[in-house]
């Protein structure tokens, strides 16, 4: 069994798990649910990989004052016991547990998930595909069909619930013509099979469903979401799943967004379109997803009123209150999409009246893609305790949603994550959505001593390099908050100009003189009026809007000076040649862990830091010479411009 997945990807350092094998003697369970029975086939598997316990033994209990997904966990002279508030707090509370004595930490813990939605989104396509996926193939679906290992997705749904995530949706956002016919009686009894296995993990199976689906498969000449006829179709249709599959969590949905269809054709609105398929699950206890990332995306570059950041809370804040209880808008955490650097989106902490959840992209699709380490748990934590001000009674965004959802970084190479190092993003995101107190420090310590190594030494080092990857990365691609410099439509490498001149927006505005967009409102787009006063003040004026966010909210001349004293040419020159020659530095760190993590973890990792570093390298030519040209101010230091 390959040792990557589930409760075995931590379970590397017997060493340390046999500390305690005086309480793997036996497993006391005291409660009666599927979560609770899969505890224990995780604890008794572990006793056998340790050889055998000693005369103690696990006592698992529930006790529902905790709350649900709670746990609690006391060690005694000859007893662990492990309490949930519920089965599915069991469950955690034994991976947390395991997870703790691998990396050798104190096991006696508690915690209480923070969130009631916290889940995974897969883009994988019938055909075996994964958009944005940079870990190998499917692990649900091959030939337009649901196919799959049955082994390997319940180690996937056991490595997920080890970091408390709750519900999965299996299929691409963007519905092709083969996962339309998803949610018909050809595919939902492979469906239930699937969805039991993570049922097991206490985990929900969601579909993404085509907003289209009663006209292209239903019958019907229209997809209207007030025509009696249609609201019928998606009730019959909500009916015969939850009869098949009776875990079933909901539908994740896309309309209207990138060429997908949606209740716009119809002259209706968003609130229509959920609400529509609300009522349809509503009566099975289901949810709908209803993703926020909707613009124009066939706009004119020059016309520079135009601005794609604002298209979210244009689309939405309206709305506000009109949308059922079991509906959810997922929100991406920036006004863009996934740029290393982007401020928190407005929308976040502006909806009183509506249940959102933030939209993390663990997939790197623009922040190395899996090649380039990039730990994104320091972002993610600034925008979950990011102010919005927005609404009275406090508007931190950890305050304001209901949950989280992350693109999964997941697929069925040799490493689960293509990169092994990928994984602590997998792990980072399930962790901080389940208690978004936790530092970033303390995350990555975690990951680092239950995955790869207890050797203290090698644990700072790692420790650390994750901690730098984030700055490192964004030093050498984006420039003081410019994004999309990448090759259009792969989104890995260098292209200043790429989406400079298309349909998709623009998004540095350089020119011999400066760079930036201005979005303020008193010259710009007025993006910034979709904040409160407090932040909308912060970032209008060009003093006190922050230098990494600075050209995301002002054009300004090459020769301005940062708050750090450089000038914005210079610390474009600067940032460069640093991210470069910190990515070197990742490599030759790299190096000295030889023979201090797993012979096959070293072996690929190298590999990427290689191509990370002829990356890094790449970007600061190419951007220090495109600006060099466009402004004729040379490096200061006099350094090799081409």
């Amino acid at each position: 069994m390959n040792e990557r997945f589930c409760s075995r990807f931590y379970a590397r350092h017997y060493d340390e798990l046999k500390r305690y094998a005086k309480y793997f003697g036996g497993v006391e369970s005291r409660c009666e649910c599927r979560t609770a029975d899969t505890a224990v086939r995780e604890l008794r598997r572990v006793a056998e990989q340790l050889g055998g316990g000693g005369d103690g033994r696990f006592i698992l209990d529930t006790d529902d004052t905790l709350g649900a997904g709670a746990y609690r966990i006391e060690s005694g002279e000859e007893a662990v016991t492990i309490t949930g508030g519920d089965g599915n707090g069991v469950l955690y509370g034994t991976y947390r547990f395991l997870i703790l004595a691998a990396g050798g930490f104190d096991t006696d813990d508690s915690g209480k998930p923070a969130y009631s939605l916290r889940m995974l989104d897969h883009w994988d396509n019938a055909d075996g595909s994964i958009e944005r996926g940079y870990s190998g193939n499917s692990l649900f679906f091959a030939d337009n069909d649901i196919k799959y290992d049955k082994q390997r997705v319940a180690d996937l749904a056991a490595l997920y619930a080890s970091v408390g995530i709750n519900a999965v949706c299996i299929n691409n956002v963007n519905v092709h013509a083969t996962e339309t016919l998803f949610i018909t009686e050809k595919y939902l009894g492979k469906a239930a099979a699937l969805a039991d296995i993570f049922a097991d993990c206490g985990i929900k199976l969601f579909l993404s469903v085509n907003f289209a689906a009663p006209a292209e498969i239903g019958g019907l000449d229209t997809a209207d979401p007030l025509d009696e006829r249609v609201r019928k179709w998606w009730s019959d249709t909500a009916a015969a799943i939850y009869d098949k599959v009776p875990t079933f969590g909901g539908f994740l949905v896309k309309a209207d967004s990138e060429g997908r269809p949606g209740p716009f054709t119809y002259g209706r609105d968003h609130a229509d379109g959920a609400n529509m398929l609300a009522e349809a699950v509503a009566p099975f206890g289901g949810k709908v997803v209803w993703r926020c990332f909707v613009y124009n995306c066939r706009v004119d570059w020059r016309d520079r009123s135009t601005d794609r950041a604002k298209a979210a809370y244009v689309n939405f804040k309206p709305l506000d209150g009109r949308f059922d209880d079991n509906v959810i808008l997922q929100v991406k955490n920036g006004p863009m999409d996934f740029q290393i650097r982007e401020p928190v989106s407005p929308l976040l902490g502006a909806l009183g009246s509506t249940r959102t959840a933030v939209e993390f992209q663990i997939t790197q699709e623009y922040t190395g893609q899996q090649i380039d380490l990039c730990w994104l748990v320091p972002m993610w934590k600034e925008c979950l305790d990011f102010n919005t001000y927005a609404l009275t009674g406090g508007s931190v965004v950890k305050e304001r949603i209901t949950g989280a959802a992350g693109v999964s970084n997941v697929g069925d190479g040799e490493f689960l994550t293509g990169d092994p190092l990928a994984a602590a993003n997998l792990y980072g995101f399930g962790r901080l959505i389940f208690d978004p107190s936790q530092s970033a420090e303390r995350i990555a310590e975690e990951w680092v001593r239950a995955a790869l190594t207890t050797e203290p030494g090698a644990v700072r080092t790692l420790t650390g390099m994750l901690l730098r990857s984030r700055e490192i990365y964004e030093s050498y691609t984006s420039p003081l908050g410019v994004g999309w410099m990448v090759v259009p439509h792969y989104h890995y490498g260098v292209d200043v100009d790429g989406y400079e001149y298309s349909r998709w927006g623009t998004y540095h505005y350089a020119d011999r003189d400066g760079i930036g967009v201005d979005r303020t409102a008193a010259t710009g787009t007025g993006y910034v009026k979709q904040y409160a006063p407090e932040n909308g003040r912060f970032y209008e004026s060009i003093n006190t809007c922050p230098d990494e966010l600075l050209l995301f909210f002002h054009h300004v001349s090459y020769k301005h000076v940062l708050h750090s004293g450089k000038t914005v040419i210079q610390h474009i020159y600067d940032s460069h040649f640093d991210g470069a020659d910190e990515a070197e530095k990742l490599l030759e760190e790299w190096r000295t862990l030889r023979g201090r993590v797993p012979d096959d973890v070293y072996e690929e990792a190298l590999r990427r830091f290689e191509l990370q570093l002829a990356n890094a390298q790449r970007w600061r030519d190419v951007v220090n010479t495109y600006f060099y040209r466009k402004s004729g101010i040379p490096d200061e230091h006099g350094r090799k411009i081409y």
